[in-house]
């Protein structure tokens, strides 16, 4: 990967479509568009060109965005063409034979951050926004791809560099008479401020983590209670194989749903019982396992099967009585049938009712492991300056460690790794 070379992708969805991007970055994008197109276009205007060479492949619009105002902070261009296969193909075999080269996986957004259009924290905004299913999802990434996060840890990142100046003065200019010997008496609570608002944000990440990867629902029960009939039920499809058979559930089966624009992970989970069979056996380890990570657990008791709910309360947990049309069960929540569909409704309004409580407000800009790494790192750092205010040379150490830690988190340090796999999730022309 090297930026003298002039890259190009389809950067919409794949042929046939009624529209196909094809997008052009590097030195030679002018070039290229000149060729096959003629005159280059106003730029950031569209204009309406034939697209050829010795031969017309196909008439669209061809747009022109000249360094540094474009999407990589290169030269780029776009040929808004016909969404035919063999039209595309033909288009990109010209470029290419032009010496365009075809872009890698996310190469695109990667020379927006290496000429520093993007930091680390928006380009994985960017990717969550890619992958959106829900609202709360789209809202959540929109507002961490357009620098919400970015500009918090900014304002983090400059309180602490005044600090650090503010007791690296000291340390390497003491004999000056215009720097006083102590630290202004505010020092101290400067930091546990700033130690405080990181906190409250380092709070927020299971909540964000929520609205990123959903709230996970568990069905739980006895084998044959109906938490595979049930799953189908809830996801208005046969997913889950359901027969009068107990124990064919041996692995977690996940199943999104959205309820609300919030998104529900579904977890049929092998039937809870001592078995001599170690494939079942395994899948009753994991049930349990599963179970006690859910965000939500409905524990579910038929009429027809032996099976009792645990007595222990617990406000993520909804007893649910299921085959209804067979008889009620008594002492639950809510009993419900999969086959005519009773109590669905209302156990849907009771898993929501809960997941509110998870997924309050506005969603949480933190939702991933390495921001809670990077935090709790920052976070650990100013606790230790704090003890270490009567040591200014290890105070100071503390807070360069907490300023690296935010440089981690935008990319500014140790972001190859990073980059490398992020990167490699990305679609190609993106």
């Amino acid at each position: 990967m090297t930026h003298t070379d002039t890259i190009v992708a389809l950067s919409s969805g794949a042929p046939p479509s009624g529209v196909a991007v094809i997008r052009l970055s590097g030195p030679r994008t002018r070039e290229l568009l000149e060729n096959v197109s003629g005159a280059i276009p106003t730029p950031r205007n569209l204009s309406l060109r034939p697209i050829g060479r010795e031969s017309l492949l196909d008439r669209g619009l061809v747009a022109w965005f000249p360094a540094p105002h474009s999407f990589t902070g290169e030269d780029c261009g776009e040929l808004q063409v016909h969404g035919s296969p063999a039209g595309v193909r033909a288009i990109l075999n010209l470029l290419t034979s032009m010496g365009a080269r075809l872009a890698e996986a996310g190469e695109f957004t990667r020379r927006a951050f290496e000429n520093g259009k993007l930091d680390l924290v928006e380009i994985e905004g960017l990717g969550d926004l890619l992958e959106a299913e829900t609202e709360n999802q789209r809202r959540q990434a929109l507002a961490r791809f357009e620098g919400g996060l970015s500009q918090r840890i900014d304002g983090w990142r400059d309180q602490l560099l005044d600090l650090r100046a503010e007791i690296e003065a000291r340390l390497d200019f003491s004999d000056e008479g215009d720097v006083a010997d102590a630290l202004p008496a505010t020092f101290g609570d400067s930091i546990t401020a700033l130690r405080t608002d990181i906190g409250a944000a380092l709070a927020s990440i299971e909540h964000g983590r929520i609205v990123r990867e959903g709230i996970r629902v568990a069905l739980a029960g006895a084998p044959n209670v109906g938490k595979s009939s049930l799953l189908n039920a809830l996801a208005k499809s046969d997913i889950a194989i359901v027969t009068d058979e107990a124990g064919t559930t041996r692995d977690v089966r996940e199943v999104p749903l959205d309820i609300g624009g919030q998104l529900y992970l579904l977890l049929d989970l092998a039937g809870l019982r001592d078995t001599d069979s170690k494939a079942e056996a395994e899948g009753v380890r994991r049930a349990r396992l599963a179970i006690d990570q859910a965000d939500i657990v409905l524990w579910l008791v038929a009429p027809d099967i032996a099976g009792a709910i645990p007595t222990t309360p617990s406000q993520k947990h909804i007893r649910v009585g299921t085959k209804r049309d067979l008889a009620e069960v008594s002492d639950v929540d809510v009993s419900v049938s999969a086959s005519s569909g009773e109590g669905l409704a209302e156990l849907l309004a009771r898993i929501e009712s809960i997941g509110g409580t998870l997924a309050t407000g506005e969603p949480a800009l933190l939702s991933r492991e390495r921001d809670r790494v990077a935090l709790s790192e920052a976070v650990g750092a100013l606790d230790a300056a704090s003890r270490q205010l009567a040591m200014p040379e290890l105070a100071a150490e503390s807070l360069r460690i907490a300023s690296q830690a935010l440089e981690r988190l935008v990319g500014r340090l140790d972001a190859e790794r990073v980059l490398d796999r992020l990167f490699a999730s990305f679609c190609i022309g993106k």
